[in-house]
């Protein structure tokens, strides 16, 4: 059965390929249409690999910022699917370099954080009050900063919360579960499979405790910890 995972590994890493390719072009061709082909190009790449989406909870049409545990690409490639938002998303500075796939983050004029630059955060702020107030696209952050590798949620960095106490923004956390078994870049296996997609509810920064990023990173720990329990789903 491994080697079925494989091969399909490697099928799946060419239709990502193939589909991005496609979205440069058009990302160039058409600046003004973004969130149209971000959403229809990234339900091809999902349809082209088999992953089957069950989404539970709603999008808010309020939310600024979104806030979502990381595992690996897929999770970019489903949130992309599911909302014709034009998400903004923040990725560190090397993935710009990266050659082909920085093209599609150039050409979706996505967010650039250089970790090692002591001055990062105030790009980021203005950045995000870039996105919000003068582009009105709402951004996306993997809060753990990097890839975990188990069931476990990293600690969440301070950005985030910073960014999001500073403008005073509505947050929506979302789970993603299964998206290693679409794709797993690390053991390079991909099993097709369930992807399940859960909005958490919305918290209005402006309104609540300044204890909220803590319970947000504990609810979806606790989302995390269920849908394994209960339904055999992992990250």
């Amino acid at each position: 059965m491994k080697i079925f995972a494989k091969i399909r590994f490697y099928y799946s890493a060419f239709v990502i390929s193939a589909v991005v390719s496609v979205m440069i072009v058009l990302l160039y061709l058409f600046p003004n249409r973004k969130a149209r082909i971000l959403h229809f190009w990234n339900k091809v790449m999902l349809f082209l690999m088999g992953a089957k989406e069950e989404v539970v909870g709603a999008p808010d049409p309020r939310a600024q910022l979104y806030l979502i545990n990381h595992q690996g690409i897929v999770d970019i490639i489903a949130l992309e699917a599911l909302l014709d938002k034009n998400l903004r998303w923040v990725a560190k500075k090397e993935l710009f370099e990266v050659p082909w796939f920085g093209l599609l983050l150039k050409n979706g004029e996505m967010i650039s954080v250089d970790r090692e630059d002591r001055k990062g955060l105030i790009k980021l702020m203005r950045d995000v009050k870039e996105s919000l107030e003068v582009m009105h696209r709402p951004v996306a952050i993997f809060p753990e900063g990097t890839r975990s590798k188990d069931q476990k949620l990293l600690p969440f960095k301070e950005g985030a919360k910073f960014i999001a106490e500073k403008f005073g923004l509505v947050v929506q956390p979302v789970v993603i579960v299964g998206s290693k078994s679409v794709v797993n870049e690390h053991e390079k296996l991909s099993e097709g499979g369930h992807l399940k997609i859960i909005f958490l509810p919305s918290i209005d920064v402006s309104k609540t405790p300044n204890t909220w990023y803590d319970e947000l990173h504990d609810a979806m720990q606790r989302t995390i910890d269920r849908e394994l329990a209960d339904h055999a789903i992992s990250r």
